[in-house]
C-alpha cells in the first residue's frame, strides 16, 4: 500500500467476500495509517459507487465474484476511478479481471522488512462503514483506532474468546468490521475460518471438519441453520457458541437452536456502536422457570459490555431516563468508548446523532427492574392503532412460534377507522402444506390482545438487507397497496 502511493488519513476501500484478503486488509491499511472502508458486497453499482466517491477512496481491493456490479461502479466513476487490485481464488478465478493487478502479484511487491510503528493518535481513524440506509445514500459511521481496540477486546472478553477458540466467519466482515472481531479473535490468539459463501452445508462441514467453538450472525443465519436440511447437517462434536443480533431474534429460534446444540448469547448494538454494545448476560436463575419464560428472558437486549460507559433508556424529548417498570418505552442511549467519532462529511446527521452528549439509537425499548433493556421496535416501526402503540416485535414473536411459520415481518398498514392497523407478512415452513390468513388471525387471537391482532396477512419471502435485516420499509409500501 505504501510503495501504492497510499499515506495516513488516505482510504483503502475493499469489496470481498470473507475471504482472507478480507482479513489482511483489516491490519494492512490500519498499519499505515490509512483509514479502511469496507463496502457491503450486496450494494449496487450506483451505491458502490457513491461508498467509493463519497469515502475518496484511493486504492480499491476488489472481489472478482462482484464485478456484475463493481466494473458499472468504476465505469460510472471514469477517471475518478481508484487504483484497483482484483481479488481472486480457487471460487472466483474464471470471473473477469477488471484491476490493474491481481492480489497476490500486488502483496508480493511489498517489502517484508517494513515495520509497523503504531498510529500516531489513537483517535486516528481506523475504518469507514458505511450503514445500510433503506432510503437515500448511506450514512458514512468512522471508528477511531482507541475505540476498536477497546470494542475488540470488550467482545473478545463477552464472548469468551482464547487461544483455544476457532471462529468461522458467518457475519459479514463488511458489517461493523465484522462487530470488531476481526481484531478481537487475534487479540484472544484464536483461529479464524474464513467462509466465502453463507451456506447450510458449508456451515455445518466446517463446525465438523475445522472444530469450530465460535461464530456470529444475524437471526436470519440462524434461522437457516434450523431449517436446514437433514441430509446438510452433520452431528456437532461439542457445543459452538452462538453471538446473534443485529435483529431481535425471536424465543423460538434461540430455543430450536439450543436444541441442535449451540450455546446462543443475544446481543444488541448498531454501526455506530461498532457492532454488539449490549449482551444479554445469562442468569442461572432463568433456568429454573418455565421454558417459554427462559427464553422470552434470553431474547432481551440486555446489559452494556465492558467497553461501553453508560446506557440509559429514555425519554427522546427530554433524555430523562424511563422507569425500570418493564413497561414505560423510551429510547435505547449510549455513551462510552466504542461509540463512532461521527458520519463523514455529515455533521448535522453526527450532531443529532449525538444531541444531548449521547447516541441515540432511535430504537425503543423498555427498562426491567433487573437492569436488563428490552427493545420494542424502531421508532419508525411502531404502529399506532386507534390511539394504542403497537410493538411489531411483539406481534412476530407470537407468529414465529406458529408451527408452520418459518419468519414473520408485521408492518402498519393505512386503516381507515384506526388509521393504522398491523399487517403481517409470513414465509411458511417447507412442508406447511395449505394454510390460510383467517388461520393465522384465528391463531395470533389466542395468543394477543385484540387489538394487536393484525388484520390482514401476506404469504411469500420477506425481503432482506445485506447483514439479514427485514425491510420493513419496503414492506409498508407494500402494505399501502393492499
Amino acid at each position: 500500500l505504501t510503495k501504492a502511493g497510499i499515506k495516513r488519513g488516505d482510504t483503502v476501500a475493499i469489496l470481498a467476500a470473507n475471504t482472507p484478503a478480507m482479513l489482511e486488509a483489516h491490519y494492512a491499511a490500519p498499519m499505515i495509517g490509512a483509514i479502511l472502508n469496507p463496502i457491503n458486497v450486496r450494494l449496487d453499482a450506483p451505491l458502490i459507487a457513491f461508498c467509493l466517491e463519497h469515502g475518496e477512496a484511493k486504492l480499491l481491493l476488489a472481489d472478482r465474484e462482484f464485478h456484475g456490479t463493481i466494473i458499472p461502479a468504476l465505469e460510472k466513476l471514469g477517471a475518478r476511478r481508484p487504483i484497483v487490485v482484483d481479488i481472486a481464488d480457487t471460487e472466483t478465478a474464471g470471473a473477469p479481471s477488471f484491476g490493474g493487478v491481481e492480489y497476490e502479484s500486488f502483496i508480493a511487491s511489498g517489502d517484508p522488512e517494513f515495520a509497523y510503528s503504531g498510529p500516531e493518535d489513537e483517535w486516528d481513524s481506523i475504518c469507514l462503514l458505511y450503514t445500510s440506509g433503506t432510503t437515500g445514500n448511506p450514512k458514512g459511521a468512522i471508528y477511531s483506532h482507541r475505540g476498536a481496540y477497546l470494542g475488540a477486546l470488550a467482545n473478545a472478553f463477552t464472548f469468551k474468546l482464547d487461544h483455544d477458540s476457532r471462529y468461522l466467519w458467518t457475519l459479514p466482515m463488511f458489517h461493523c468490521s465484522g462487530w470488531t472481531f476481526t481484531w478481537a479473535v487475534t487479540a484472544a490468539g484464536g483461529t479464524h475460518v474464513c467462509l466465502r459463501k453463507v451456506e447450510p452445508k458449508r456451515i455445518f462441514d466446517c463446525l465438523a471438519e475445522q472444530r469450530v467453538t465460535h461464530m456470529c450472525g444475524a437471526p436470519i443465519v440462524l434461522n437457516m441453520l434450523v431449517h436446514a436440511p437433514a441430509e446438510v447437517r452433520r452431528p456437532l462434536a461439542h457445543r459452538p457458541k452462538v453471538l446473534t443480533g443485529g435483529a431481535a431474534p425471536p424465543s423460538a429460534v434461540l430455543r430450536n437452536m439450543e436444541a441442535m446444540g449451540f450455546e446462543v448469547l443475544h446481543a444488541y448494538g448498531t454501526t455506530e456502536s461498532y457492532g454488539p454494545s449490549l449482551y444479554c448476560a445469562h442468569d442461572p436463575a432463568w433456568d429454573t422457570g418455565a421454558v417459554e419464560t427462559r427464553y422470552a428472558l434470553m431474547a432481551r437486549q440486555g446489559i452494556p459490555i465492558a467497553a461501553i460507559e453508560d446506557m440509559v433508556v429514555a425519554a427522546p424529548e427530554t433524555a430523562s431516563p424511563v422507569p425500570r417498570d418493564g413497561v414505560t418505552v423510551g429510547e435505547i442511549m449510549l455513551a462510552g468508548n466504542t461509540l463512532m467519532k461521527g458520519y463523514l462529511k455529515n455533521p448535522r446527521a453526527t450532531d443529532e446523532a449525538f444531541a444531548g452528549d449521547l447516541y441515540r439509537s432511535g430504537d425503543l425499548a423498555v427498562w426491567h427492574a433487573d437492569g436488563y433493556i428490552e427493545v420494542k421496535d424502531r421508532s419508525k416501526d411502531i404502529i399506532i392503532s386507534g390511539g394504542e402503540n403497537i410493538s411489531s416485535l411483539e406481534v412476530e414473536e407470537v407468529l414465529y412460534r406458529h408451527p408452520d411459520i418459518m419468519e414473520a415481518a408485521v408492518v402498519a398498514r393505512p386503516d381507515p377507522k384506526w388509521g393504522e392497523s398491523p399487517c403481517a407478512f409470513v414465509t411458511l415452513k417447507d412442508g406447511a402444506g395449505a394454510i390460510g390468513a383467517d388461520a393465522i388471525i384465528a391463531y395470533c387471537r389466542a395468543n394477543m390482545a385484540a387489538y394487536k391482532i393484525p388484520r390482514t396477512v401476506v404469504f411469500g419471502p420477506l425481503p432482506k438487507t445485506s447483514t439479514g435485516k427485514t425491510q420493513k420499509f419496503v414492506l409498508r409500501e407494500r402494505a399501502k397497496g393492499l
